[in-house]
């Protein structure tokens, strides 16, 4: 018989970048002559591919409006939304041609056809292939993340349950805990030391498919006390 295959506990690096662009919800635009923050202005569509909504009296969606295209890099960075130090998780740069897609009342919609993608974040620095964003797919957890680590944050002895695990495989004695990031594969700690910071992954016993698994590993994790488990078993 062969080997089993080791089990997967992190998502791709197309993946994570395809989160990325899903969950966030500002990007900043770079053209050879102009620079704008965008909030609330960007699309991912089934393919992977990135659309912006420019409103047409701007600079950008001028210069689309004259030249139908212009070479375009969009930077992406991630942030914890919690209070914590060094809140950055990952940061994206996208490199490729903006195109006009079409001109809607007072919005220029505009495309980014891909050229190339790289990814910073605790997992690695990886170039990610324009084909893998497209078939990659969005962690099932991306829209609920933010909320759940908010509110496990919010439940003390639930973090000091999961930090006594964290540290315990580390073998450090942490004097404070924060969640940092939740995925399909599991959750990931910040433990404050008392000169410096470490972060730890607890992974869950299976990947989970959506919300519902996640809130049952996370309870699994914490342990059977009624208060803990109270905490996450209120996002069913």
């Amino acid at each position: 018989m062969g080997k089993a295959l080791p089990a997967v506990t992190t998502s791709t690096p197309a993946e994570r970048l395809r989160t990325l662009l899903v969950g966030t919800g500002s990007l900043t635009l770079r053209t050879p002559t102009h620079r704008a923050n965008l909030v609330g202005r960007h699309t991912v569509a089934a393919d992977g591919r990135l659309r912006l909504a420019l409103p047409a009296r701007t600079e950008v969606a001028r210069q689309l409006l004259d030249l139908g295209e212009t070479p375009a890099q969009i930077e992406l960075t991630d942030l914890v939304p919690l209070p914590v130090r060094d809140r950055v998780r990952a940061r994206a740069t996208l490199s490729g041609w903006l195109t006009l897609d079409e001109l809607d009342g007072g919005e220029v919609t505009a495309r980014l056809d891909l050229a190339s993608a790289d990814l910073i974040d605790p997992d690695g620095d990886a170039s990610v292939d324009p084909d893998a964003l497209a078939g990659a797919r969005p962690d099932p957890l991306a829209a609920h993340e933010a909320e759940l680590l908010r509110h496990l944050h919010r439940h003390p002895d639930a973090m000091r349950r999961l930090g006594r695990q964290a540290a315990a495989g580390l073998g450090v004695d942490a004097r404070s805990v924060h969640p940092l990031r939740l995925d399909r594969y599991g959750i990931v700690l910040r433990l404050e030391l008392p000169t410096h910071h470490r972060d730890a992954r607890i992974a869950f016993v299976s990947p989970a498919d959506g919300l519902r698994e996640a809130v049952a590993h996370l309870a699994g994790l914490i342990g059977a006390h009624p208060s803990c488990r109270a905490c996450v078993t209120s996002h069913r």
